[in-house]
């Protein structure tokens, strides 16, 4: 396989190298990357999804290696395959995954929480959800509910967020209110990230690197502006 390595002086480290079947076909990046943000770019069913689940702990990897800001998180050859509740990661799927019978607030609270400044008042003030604190989650719109998802997976204090097309439900006029908000779950909160996407304009928003897959496999990485169309 070749070795994709580059990335952002002094940014976190994410050292995806594994194999995992993926319907007809493997799913099999190499890659080895510092950097604040990774978009993983490509057309449905290429793999960002299978991804951004071994990464989480959803799927267990064949073979190969997952490294995420010095820990290691899966290593067929060592055996090692940390649980999901201890890799330390916030993971914001497609369907949010909220709870029904539970406010905003508690529906932020869910996870617990391991780092002090990311408290409930702090977080809703960032993402613009203090009004909505007490209202169900039912009545709320598209991106209303993936503010609060967003909220859900820092209250917990991830060492890496895992965002799989956040504004796919999300109206245009409030995309850029969400992407900048990420820019500073990003750089202010220092929080690194992986982001699945079919835009090219958000990922040159979000990400300092790029991923290009197709069926699998990496067949470009770098730059946003250097590999994105």
């Amino acid at each position: 396989m070749s070795e994709h390595s580059a990335g952002t002086r002094g940014a976190p480290r994410f050292e995806l190298r594994f194999s995992l079947t993926q319907g007809t076909f493997i799913v099999a990046p190499d890659l080895d990357v510092s950097a604040r943000a990774v978009a993983l770019f490509g057309p449905s069913g290429s793999g960002k999804t299978s991804i951004l689940e071994a990464v989480a702990g959803l799927r267990t990897p064949q073979r190969g290696r997952i490294g995420m800001r010095g820990r290691v998180l899966f290593d067929a050859a060592s055996h090692t395959n940390v649980p999901v509740r201890d890799r330390h990661v916030g993971y914001v799927p497609q369907d949010l995954l909220l709870f029904p019978h539970l406010d905003v607030r508690q529906n932020i609270t869910y996870a617990q929480r391991r780092r002090p400044d990311l408290d409930v008042p702090n977080l809703a003030h960032l993402l613009g959800l203090t009004a909505l604190m007490d209202r169900g989650v039912s009545g709320l719109s598209g991106g209303e509910r993936q503010r609060v998802a967003l909220a859900r997976a820092l209250h917990s204090g991830p060492d890496v967020l895992l965002l799989d097309e956040p504004l796919a439900a999300v109206d245009l006029a409030r995309r850029r209110l969400i992407l900048d908000t990420l820019v500073a779950i990003r750089d202010d909160l220092e929080v690194p990230m992986i982001y699945v996407t079919h835009s090219p304009e958000e990922a040159r928003a979000v990400a300092d690197y790029a991923v290009v897959l197709d069926e699998g496999r990496v067949v470009a990485a770098g730059s946003p502006g250097d590999v994105l169309p």
